[in-house]
């Protein structure tokens, strides 16, 4: 964008009153846009900042900015990510920028320099920080929020709020979010719970992003002007349709195979491209038929790059570990520029894979959507095969967000001059819904915050009942819910007033007596005609008697005769209305006022129940469960407390830890295979979980979901020394899921280290069973 004289001036003129901007915008090649200058000007007034703009928009840049101040004044920055791949990204990049010795990594399971001034972690590693009083939040200046919109995560949003609410309030916060249509609202929220934040708006995609549909073998734009969708589009769609009738799914029916559809992006100059598949096994079947069709991408040279590149970060794995993740397999395919990328693959894999893209050599990735959350991997198309997929309940629609999130990974800033994106057609995506998605500009940030028994306990041993309810007051939840009221309360004080004003009177009696009466049989009516049919004759009969004498006594009352009877039944039964709208009204405001701090007062009563907590104190229980963060946190208490793991040999803690922590995916779940050495554990376990069901059940919340043991089995085979094609080929495991899986055992074990001091020893032997071999692979590498 050019910029007029009167507007360089302008900013040669604020320039000069921001000399740590000017001096950190110095150092880029390229000029800043001015979203980004505005909020590092405010970042150098010491203004906290939220910054909300498109996916490649460099929104990233301010989060730097905050890095290079903390430099610059020999203080800390922690930049925090949602999810580990992530935070291993960032930390290499940061790594790359300021060296080994500046920059560390805390995700959980891995701790890389973690006295360094800039501290790369997932967010969790934060809030735990906080909780624990950590010695290196001291000198902390800065921390960068990267997602921030991830609050609204269902499972794990509230950690977000947890820092936002507890984090010292001198601590400047940089949260860097998708745009999301209600930014103002949580711009305002943040000003009351960090002080001072500037709120800055990008609504403008560095690269214009082209969106298309592709029907058969014709790409065809999805809008021919804003919000107009395409008339041929529409032509060709129900000819395809047609087609689909007469022909069947084949070459002529409007849906093309994956190798079909490379061709032709490859025709279209559209490559390199990621194609986005909801399934895992999707993307590896993807892949696999392309090899096998012949699609090559790449030229003599590239390949060469490749396996150079691959062998240089493989060199180090045992030839048995390669056999049994496909190894051989893969390196084939990527050397035709094709690969997957999903949470089934071994984290190392997938380095390999973000680097081999970021080179330019892969020119289709088909993936799952974790890859949209933020890893930066840009290309210059973006397909999606359909528009529908499994949220771990049931197959719905993606969101308008969602939407957003993906095809934003199209386009890449400095090297495309436009994005493009490709809906597949199928006859079950009409051009109606993808156009509809492609069209909606709100998706509105809501908090998904509510009091875990962990975050309940830190709270207690920090603060007294009475600020523990204040601070869970200050949550962006209850600040919504409040917010949501204020419509509501206004038309209560409008229907109190309307309330407050005289009924007329009739002059033949009291009508008020006359009309409550005919409420009466009203009700009397409803209730018989509802109850027909039922076996309580007794009740019906002396319902209607009750009606009986209420026909007699308002025949007998004096407005009765009233000739304006009516006319008053009338303004009454509005009144009436009214009255009932008013209660209702009241409900609602009462229901969502201090919903959160409510919330946190029936955990208070089961942590009592359970002996957690004891005259507002927590006991010896409850500060075993202050370190204890898994979602299953009071069920890990109850075990500690009742033993049952200290019972067990070591090398049974991982199995019987991995039924508190596993989730199938979808519907996969099934009767599991139990070790025999933990059986009787298993039962202890579940025996413990109904109990507290029961408990949770009684104070009104939630239960915690109940245990599945169902990788427990392949867990023990590892934790006893099992090779890794073993353990993966009995258990007919994806190697993503099994690392993950073992990673957060580790991570478990390590919090138990800590909790359960008595049994410290046997927790790190446990540890060190399972942490080995392609576990120990899987971390993260400079």
């Amino acid at each position: 964008m050019t910029l007029s004289p009167a507007e360089n001036f302008i900013r040669a003129r604020k320039g000069k009153s921001h000399p740590v901007t000017r001096k950190f915008a110095s150092l880029y090649p390229f000029e800043l846009d001015d979203f980004q200058i505005k909020a590092c000007q405010a970042l150098e007034d010491e203004s906290g900042i939220l910054v909300a703009a498109p996916t490649g928009s460099g929104k990233t840049v301010v989060g730097e900015f905050a890095i290079f101040r903390a430099l610059e004044e020999g203080r800390k920055c922690f930049y925090t990510t949602p999810i580990k791949a992530l935070s291993n990204q960032k930390y290499l990049d940061l790594v790359e920028a300021h060296g080994t010795e500046r920059v560390g990594l805390l995700t959980g399971d891995t701790n890389v320099n973690s006295d360094a001034q800039i501290l790369v972690m997932t967010t969790e590693v934060l809030r735990n920080m906080i909780y624990a009083q950590s010695p290196a939040l001291v000198n902390l200046a800065f921390v960068v929020m990267d997602e921030v919109h991830y609050l609204a995560d269902k499972f794990r949003g509230a950690v977000w709020e947890e820092i936002l609410i507890h984090l010292d309030p001198e601590v400047l916060v940089v949260s860097l979010s998708a745009t999301v249509s209600n930014v103002e609202e949580f711009g305002e929220w943040l000003g009351t719970v960090r002080g001072r934040t500037e709120v800055v708006l990008s609504e403008e995609r560095p690269v214009p992003l082209y969106q298309h549909v592709l029907v058969g073998h014709r790409l065809l734009d999805l809008f021919e002007s804003p919000g107009k969708i395409n008339k041929d589009l529409l032509r060709e769609e129900r000819r395809a349709i047609q087609r689909t009738q007469f022909k069947g799914r084949g070459r002529d029916s409007g849906v093309l195979d994956k190798s079909e559809i490379i061709a032709k992006l490859d025709d279209e100059g559209l490559l390199p491209a990621i194609f986005f598949i909801f399934s895992r096994n999707g993307c590896d079947l993807a892949a696999k038929r392309c090899f096998r069709d012949g699609i090559d991408l790449t030229s003599g040279y590239e390949k060469s790059q490749i396996a150079e590149y691959v062998q240089s970060r493989t060199s180090h794995l045992p030839a048995e570990d390669l056999a049994a993740l496909e190894f051989h397999e893969w390196a084939a395919i990527w050397e035709r520029g094709i690969a997957v990328h999903h949470a089934g693959l071994l984290p190392l894999f997938k380095e390999i894979i973000e680097g081999l893209f970021k080179e330019g050599y892969l020119k289709v990735v088909f993936a799952t959507e974790t890859l949209a959350l933020g890893i930066n991997m840009p290309a210059r198309t973006v397909v999606l095969e359909k528009l529908i997929k499994w949220n771990g309940e049931s197959h719905v629609m993606i969101t308008p967000g969602e939407y957003t999130q993906l095809t934003g990974r199209a386009g890449r800033r400095g090297i495309d001059i436009e994005g493009n994106s490709v809906i597949l057609w199928t006859p079950s995506i009409d051009a109606a819904m993808a156009a509809s998605l492609a069209g909606t500009r709100t998706y509105p940030l809501k908090s998904s915050f509510t009091p875990t028994y962990n975050m309940s306990a830190n709270l207690i041993n920090r603060l007294p009942i009475p600020r523990v309810l204040d601070s869970l007051s200050l949550s962006y939840a209850q600040y919504q819910a409040d917010r949501s009221l204020s419509g509501v309360v206004e038309q209560i004080a409008k229907n109190q007033e309307a309330l407050a004003l005289a009924l007329p009177g009739c002059e033949q009696g009291d009508f008020a007596s006359y009309f409550k009466m005919r409420l009466e049989i009203k009700e009397l009516e409803k209730s018989s005609i509802n109850e027909r049919g039922s076996r309580r004759h007794k009740a019906l009969e002396e319902r209607a008697e009750r009606i009986t004498i209420l026909r007699r006594k308002l025949r007998e009352h004096s407005c009765h005769s009233c000739p304006e009877r009516e006319d008053h039944s009338r303004i009454y039964e509005k009144r009436s209305k009214l009255e009932r709208d008013t209660l209702a009204l009241s409900q609602k405001v009462e229901s969502r006022r201090n919903v959160i701090p409510r919330t946190f007062e029936r955990v208070l009563e089961v942590l009592r129940e359970l002996g957690y907590v004891e005259a507002e104190r927590l006991t010896d229980s409850g500060k075993k469960l202050l370190g204890v963060f898994a979602e299953s946190d009071l069920l890990v208490a109850e075990l500690i407390k009742a033993d049952v793991l200290s019972a067990l040999e070591t090398a049974d803690l991982p199995a019987i830890l991995s039924g508190l922590l596993f989730e199938a995916r979808g519907e996969e779940k099934q009767l599991p295979r139990i070790p025999k050495s933990i059986s009787e554990a298993v039962r202890d376990v579940v025996a413990l979980w109904a109990r507290l069901e029961t408990v949770e059940a009684k104070h009104g919340l939630a239960t915690q979901r109940e245990p599945d043991f169902s990788m427990s089995w392949s867990v023990s085979r590892w934790s006893h020394g099992g090779s890794i094609s073993s353990v993966l080929r009995e258990g007919d495991l994806s190697i993503g899921d099994f690392v993950r899986h073992i990673k957060q055992i580790i991570d478990l074990l390590g919090q138990l280290t800590s909790s359960d001091t008595m049994n410290s020893t046997r927790y790190q032997e446990a540890l060190k069973s399972i942490d080995r071999g392609i576990i120990r692979y899987a971390s993260v590498s400079a």
